[in-house]
């Protein structure tokens, strides 16, 4: 696997990409594939073992495999060819889509599409395991007053994982995204969204959890190109040790996208001063009726109330376990289903649990 043809990290969107990590995970030494299961959802089950369908494992019901338009992105053209697809016509609503990806070599790319006609209302979730570089391309359309909930765990014990999104969200449709990066793997969310119809909302965020030299990072750009727009992004990062972990979310406004609502909250937590966190919130503006607004903070944890629960009998680990845990609290609490939310909050605590 050869970068040379992915854009340097001289280039401000890439500036904290870990290139290198990605062509590493690409040469890993094979290995068994882990076990993994899926939560106890209804609906489509689906196995990718190297980004290959493991069809005795799977159950479609509403997905199909389809060709799949690439996209233009370096990461997101790699995706190319045979992938998934759900595809919903107006009103439908179907069980929870389960995607488990499990990575056992090299590198393994795989593309997505995600159409939902008008008032349709579907939910995905995806789960990473294994170790290896998995580099994904997904699609979203939502037709207007569409729902479309995606919750994404990265849990690869080593590797790399890249994820290309791109969405197109009509009128009076809501896309809520969250990820959980808690794994051990290096990783890129990469995604560009647009509001293309009057009153679409997005909600996209999620934790990423850092520790030894691991890198992680989110690259998003939300375009908002239709009056009465709302969006959200709520990014939390955790770093440990040596690791560094890298937020920037952009909103774009338009001339015509008057009565706009945009809103970023960007904060990072260093578990050691030998960590780093970089946050890059940006606002591009060009109507005169909106109402944006982004905040950026990183620090420590608080040392005083760190000693208020050290004095009521908590064990320094438990008590620092316990602040950090409601630090990320408020990106995870945006997962509407609580099964899924609890699969994540477990996750993010086993996570403490080894960090600290």
């Amino acid at each position: 696997m050869s970068v040379l043809d992915l854009p340097s990290t001289r280039e401000e969107a890439w500036r904290w990409a870990d290139l290198g990590g990605l062509a590493a995970a690409s040469a890993l030494a094979p290995i068994a594939a882990p076990d993994a299961d899926f939560l106890d959802l209804p609906g489509a089950r689906l196995v990718f073992v190297d980004g290959v369908l493991d069809e005795a494992r799977s159950v479609l019901d509403r997905v199909a495999l389809v060709d799949i338009a690439p996209s233009g992105h370096p990461l997101g053209r790699r995706a190319a060819g045979r992938g998934w697809s759900l595809r919903l016509d107006a009103a439908a609503a179907a069980d929870p889509v389960q995607i488990l990806h499990i990575a056992t070599a090299g590198a393994s790319h795989l593309p997505a599409e995600v159409l939902l006609a008008d008032d349709a209302v579907a939910e995905v979730v995806e789960t990473f395991v294994g170790a290896g570089w998995a580099n994904r391309f997904t699609r979203t359309r939502l037709g207007r007053g569409a729902r479309l909930m995606r919750a994404v765990r990265l849990l690869q014990p080593a590797g790399f994982i890249s994820l290309r999104e791109e969405a197109e969200i009509a009128a009076a449709a809501s896309l809520v995204t969250i990820f959980l990066g808690a794994g051990g793997q290096g990783s890129r969310i990469d995604a560009e969204l647009r509001l293309a119809g009057e009153g679409a909302h997005v909600d996209y965020g999620g934790a990423l959890l850092t520790r030894n030299e691991q890198k992680q990072e989110c690259a998003v750009a939300v375009h908002h190109a239709a009056p009465d727009g709302t969006s959200n992004q709520t990014w939390r990062a955790v770093a440990a040790d040596r690791s560094q972990a890298s937020l920037a979310a952009r909103v774009e406004v338009a001339r015509h996208a008057q009565k706009t609502d945009g809103e970023q909250s960007l904060r990072g937590l260093l578990l050691d001063r030998t960590a780093t966190v970089n946050l890059k919130p940006e606002l591009e503006i060009f109507a005169d009726d909106v109402k944006c607004a982004h905040g950026a903070t990183v620090g420590e944890l608080d040392r005083r109330a760190l000693f208020y629960l050290e004095s009521r009998g908590i064990p320094p680990a438990r008590a620092e376990a316990l602040m950090t845990r409601a630090f990320v609290a408020d990106a995870i609490a945006r997962i509407g289903h609580e099964g899924i939310r609890e699969a994540f909050e477990a996750d993010a605590d086993a996570w403490l649990e080894a960090a600290l």
